[in-house]
């Protein structure tokens, strides 16, 4: 990260941070932002100003279009502004704005000034040191509106594998992995795609080794239960973890869709 945060006479914040790789691709966070449009409408509906900021939405503006689009079926008033550090990205995405709806701007971890309630940041860390991330999350969660929440993960280039982390100002709540169940091969290969805090952590001896261990075990037990499909064979392994003793969030509704989650208490590094 770099630059002070002070906001210069008559200026806006310093962008915090450097530009990312920029790969983005249609449909690629599709399931964060399903994830998000159950979890945290209640608290967008909530708030006076629904502002959401889409965190380094990279070369193109297609995953800032389709996060207000998924947002807004529930949360029809929803605004979100996608932030870019490179002012070339914020010039090129200024076609497919839609104000007050959808914005584009240039800002980075300081976000801009603005104090949303909610922050995607989806591929953004990936890039940095572990060391630097939580001084990212505390700028981050530091501009939030109160009560705000950050969502900040990663995933492949096609969005079939991806794990992200809710967190507030007091730090991260959640772990999620979320995969497309009918491509999966095994659950460990959502090790390559956990958050920068955890990536470095998967090794015995680390909760988070232990947790996607456990969870490729049962997905290879429940074998015989890839003949009614991969759903019902994800659904038999979260089951088995969650009886294994590992609390497990959610319904089988939502592990359906390829989706786990877990407290951050369990999985967070030793």
């Amino acid at each position: 990260m770099t630059g002070t945060g002070r906001r210069p006479r008559g200026g806006p914040p310093r962008p915090l941070g450097v530009v990312t790789r920029g790969t983005t691709n249609p449909n690629r966070l599709r399931r964060v932002d399903n994830w998000i449009a159950v979890h945290c409408a209640d608290l967008l509906r909530a708030a006076p100003d629904p502002l959401v900021v889409d965190l380094g939405y990279g070369a193109t503006p297609v995953t800032a279009v389709e996060l207000r689009a998924r947002l807004a079926r529930t949360v029809p008033d929803v605004r979100v502004v996608g932030l870019e550090i490179d002012p070339a990205r914020v010039a090129a995405a200024a076609y497919a704005a839609d104000p007050p709806g959808l914005t584009f701007a240039r800002g980075g971890f300081e976000l801009a000034g603005l104090r949303p309630v909610l922050v995607r940041a989806f591929n953004v860390l990936r890039q940095y040191d572990e060391g630097q991330v939580r001084a990212a999350w505390e700028t981050i969660t530091d501009a939030l509106a109160p009560d705000g929440v950050l969502v900040e993960g990663t995933c492949d280039e096609l969005g079939r594998l991806a794990s992200w982390l809710l967190l507030d100002r007091a730090g991260p709540h959640t772990l999620t992995l979320a995969a497309r169940l009918a491509t999966l091969d095994t659950p460990a290969t959502l090790a390559e795609r956990l958050p920068k805090a955890l990536i470095h952590h998967n090794v015995p001896g680390q909760p988070v080794h232990a947790f996607i261990t456990a969870l490729d075990d049962a997905w290879q037990a429940a074998a015989p239960y890839a003949t009614f499909g991969p759903r019902q064979r994800w659904v038999r392994a979260v089951t088995a973890v969650r009886d294994a003793g590992w609390p497990v969030r959610d319904r089988p509704g939502r592990w359906r869709l390829g989706e786990v989650t877990v407290p951050w208490a369990a999985v967070a590094p030793l």
